[in-house]
């Protein structure tokens, strides 16, 4: 197993090599490997299936022009994923995600959460993917990047071009709705 593990990036490398060289099944092998993740990515961000799959194909198709700039720092896969994310984020922009500036505004202090009620609640997993969905489009971007992806706050910030506080503040508001769906019963 751990052999594995350790050639596994050697043979990616290898199969981006042979793209950069114009290997068209090449193309077709990094395209199957990648592209169900990457479409769960940008669903998880975007909410549609339409626009995820429009995302996925730009995606590709950039990172594909763009492969002679691939330089190896990262995995082709972290690499893609950005490339993905990034596209995710624009395609809300241009739906118009409304992110408040926590700067900005005169909103107050959040109230504390209640941990004993999240702690007792045993919920199904189509329950919380469904109440995801329901998010507004700036919580569920957030919440995503965050819990899924694995991006820091700092990171989110720099990605949608907002303060540090206002992930925070979008993330923890993203926490009481989802809680707040699940507690009244997931309804569309």
């Amino acid at each position: 197993m751990i052999a594995l593990e350790l050639t596994e990036p050697i043979l990616h490398d290898e199969l981006v090599e042979r793209c950069k060289q114009g290997e068209n099944r090449s193309f077709a092998e990094l395209y199957n490997k990648y592209a169900k993740a990457m479409y769960n990515t940008s669903l998880r961000i975007v909410n549609n299936t339409g626009d995820a799959e429009d995302v996925l194909q730009e995606a590709f198709t950039d990172a594909f022009r763009s492969l002679e700039d691939f330089s190896y720092k990262s995995t082709f896969g972290a690499w893609l994923k950005r490339i993905v994310v990034n596209k995710s984020i624009n395609q809300l922009r241009k739906r118009k995600m409304d992110l408040i500036d926590i700067d900005k505004t005169s909103v107050g202090s959040l109230p504390e959460e209640d941990g004993q009620d999240e702690k007792e609640m045993e919920l199904k997993v189509a329950d919380i993917k469904r109440a995801v969905e329901l998010l507004p489009n700036g919580y569920r971007t957030v919440l995503t990047l965050y819990l899924f992806e694995g991006y820091d706050q700092e990171e989110i910030a720099e990605i949608l071009g907002v303060t540090h506080a206002t992930v925070r503040t979008q993330y923890m508001r993203a926490k009481q709705k989802l809680l707040q769906y699940i507690k009244q019963g997931v309804k569309s």
